[in-house]
């Protein structure tokens, strides 16, 4: 748990979390010109969030080169 924390990959998913339950639970939405992209970034977000490894030395969301033998 300590190695997601430090990730930024998870923070960031997280904090575009924070519309998503702002749209279910409060009624919140987007303006209607920025809908379509908007929902579209932050369900990207959250999904790029979800399969992150924060056990790879990389920072972000990439993996570890293997060393080819």
């Amino acid at each position: 748990m300590k190695d997601r924390l430090k990730n930024i990959g998870f923070w960031t998913s997280l904090i575009a979390l924070i519309p998503i339950v702002g749209m279910m639970f409060f009624d919140y939405s987007f303006p209607p010109e920025y809908e379509a992209f908007g929902n579209s970034l932050v369900a990207l977000l959250v999904a790029l969030g979800i399969v992150n490894n924060p056990t790879t030395r990389n920072k972000g969301f990439f993996d570890d080169k293997k060393d080819k033998q």
